[in-house]
């Protein structure tokens, strides 16, 4: 028994040691699609777009599936437009939404390498700048995330990507515009930001 389960316990250390890691480096046009709910003043809040650089890391399990750690940040402004008191400047916000999605891989041809996945992100509000309001604050949201793209092999270790993900998040915002509307601390609003991502870049296997 015991060396059944070193035995088992080697295949795996070399069947681990053996998987393949890629890394890609890539410019994301980020596109949110943005719906709200603004309570006492109405409006529709609008977020503007941005184009970042994202890093993402990689592990295969084995040939086809696996699982891609994506990471970046990106900054937008914000507006309420419409609003009872017109188009209010809501500052800007930094989001930093680490990814986690499950990938499965196709091999059509030697070059072409397409795959799917879905995920879960985790997105941080941070950097709050509060514009024409007193004060804005954000709540960090847990959301669902959709992936797909290609990969397009130069080399057998270089390659160039195509990748596009869908983020569904929504979250909490609480403005302070006492120094807009007297009397009133608070307006809660809920804003579903849902952005799409539209990425293109080169990575490396290792």
């Amino acid at each position: 028994m015991r060396k059944l389960l070193f035995l088992a316990g080697l295949l795996f250390t070399v069947s681990l040691s053996a998987q393949n890691w890629q890394v890609r480096l890539r410019g994301v046009a980020v596109q949110p699609n943005e719906k709200s709910e603004v309570s006492a003043i109405g409006g529709d809040v609008n977020i503007s777009n941005s184009f970042i650089p994202e890093l993402d890391f990689t592990y295969f399990f084995n040939k086809n599936v696996a699982a891609e750690l994506i990471l970046g940040t990106t900054k937008h402004d914000v507006v309420d437009e419409k609003s009872a008191l017109g188009d209010v400047d809501l500052g800007s916000v930094w989001l930093l939404p680490p990814t986690l999605t499950l990938q499965y891989h196709f091999y059509p041809t030697k070059t072409l390498k397409p795959y799917v996945g879905a995920g879960l992100n985790y997105t941080i509000f941070y950097g709050v700048k509060s514009g024409a309001v007193k004060d804005v604050k954000y709540d960090n949201a847990l959301g669902f995330a959709l992936q797909g793209g290609v990969d397009y092999m130069l080399t057998d270790k270089y390659f160039l990507n195509f990748d596009i993900k869908k983020l569904f998040l929504k979250t909490d915002v609480d403005v302070d515009a006492s120094n807009a509307v007297p009397g009133a601390t608070s307006v809660p609003a809920k804003v579903n930001i849902d952005p799409l991502l539209i990425g293109f870049g080169v990575g490396m296997k290792f």
